[in-house]
């Protein structure tokens, strides 16, 4: 059974979950508004985990760290998306936000204990470099990022993106997990492996 709440934040409309971990609360990803969600909610996230770096996704990372003392967690093809304040300049991109600097780098790999919940974490670029998806076998639930929507995937237009890339890894490391997988998507509604595999459009 799952267990999770869900955020909509800043002009893109993007979600942010809280989901319960053995341990404590996990926060992942942080866009506009989410830390005033989090006090009026009374929430204490005891851990932020962020799956990419677009602006959208981070824009109150640094105001949630500061205020819960949380640690903050990304791959290391992020941590120029989130610290370096003119990252985004340099493509054309003048939207402000607060930069942030993980606590910890966060690769790969299978069974990876975060609060005490076993997650396997996917690395899926093609959206974007370092893009993360965690899977809870625990919960049957995947928190995908901007990889898989419903009815769609990630846009591949935005520095690093990459098409080709992108569709190779939704194969080979997500529509692989059980077809009743709850996938938590970055926009949009919440959808299943299944239910993308049969009826997602880009996935034919």
């Amino acid at each position: 059974m799952s267990d999770f709440q869900t955020f909509i934040g800043g002009i893109f409309d993007t979600n942010s979950y809280l989901v319960k971990a053995r341990a404590g609360e996990i926060l992942f990803d942080a866009p506009t508004g989410t830390l005033d969600w989090l006090e009026r909610e009374k929430i204490t996230p005891n851990l932020l985990l962020i799956t990419h770096g677009h602006i959208d996704h981070i824009d109150d990372a640094a105001k949630i760290k500061r205020r819960y003392d949380c640690k903050v967690g990304c791959h290391s093809d992020t941590v120029p998306f989130i610290s370096d304040p003119d990252f985004f300049k340099q493509f054309g991109f003048f939207l402000e936000t607060e930069t942030v600097e993980p606590d910890f780098l966060i690769s790969e790999g299978t069974s990876q204990e975060f609060l005490g919940s076993s997650f396997d974490v996917l690395l899926v670029p093609g959206h974007c470099p370092g893009s993360l998806c965690f899977f809870s076998n625990e919960q049957n639930l995947l928190v995908g990022g901007d990889v898989l929507f419903a009815g769609g995937i990630g846009r591949t237009d935005l520095p690093g993106g990459n098409h080709a890339e992108l569709i190779e890894n939704i194969f080979k490391k997500v529509l692989v997990l059980p077809d009743e997988t709850t996938v938590l998507p970055g926009h949009g509604p919440v959808t299943t492996i299944g239910e993308e595999k049969r009826h997602n459009p880009f996935l034919r």
